[in-house]
């Protein structure tokens, strides 16, 4: 049998913030200081798509706090999905899709992520008042 890729991609990723108000990012070998997350598989929720991808890019086991919002990539038919998360277990671990992982104060964190659509997806998952946000671009 042939696999025949899905015409969108959907992606789960977490704001993870611990008790010390730091927010989890990974280092990712193409992009450089991200949220953790990835593609959501066939027969799997968001939520789960989101917690499963923390744990193999992070090492850190998460519970869901909030759904967030979307980032639509229209042209490339891509929906990036956005919770908040507390961590709950793990260790912290770099994975194949992270070469360093860690904990790191918000506006320090902001600074890192050099992405300005990653920086933008923190930004909005850490202010309440505007969600759920829909950004279509």
């Amino acid at each position: 049998m042939t696999y025949t890729p899905p015409k969108h991609i959907v992606s789960a990723a977490t704001i993870v913030i611990n008790d010390n108000k730091e927010i989890l990012l990974i280092k990712g070998p193409r992009r450089g200081w991200e949220m953790p997350g990835g593609q959501v598989e066939e027969g799997e929720s968001l939520k789960d798509a989101a917690i499963r991808e923390t744990k193999e890019e992070s090492g850190i086991d998460v519970e869901v706090i909030k759904f967030c919002g979307i980032f639509q990539n229209v042209n490339k038919s891509i929906c990036n999905t956005l919770f908040l998360a507390k961590p709950v277990g793990g260790e912290l671990t770099t994975s194949p899709e992270s070469i360093e992982v860690g904990y790191f104060p918000i506006e320090q964190a902001l600074e890192m992520v050099t992405i300005a659509n990653f920086r933008q997806r923190i930004e909005l998952c850490l202010d309440e008042s505007c969600h759920p946000f829909y950004i279509g671009f």
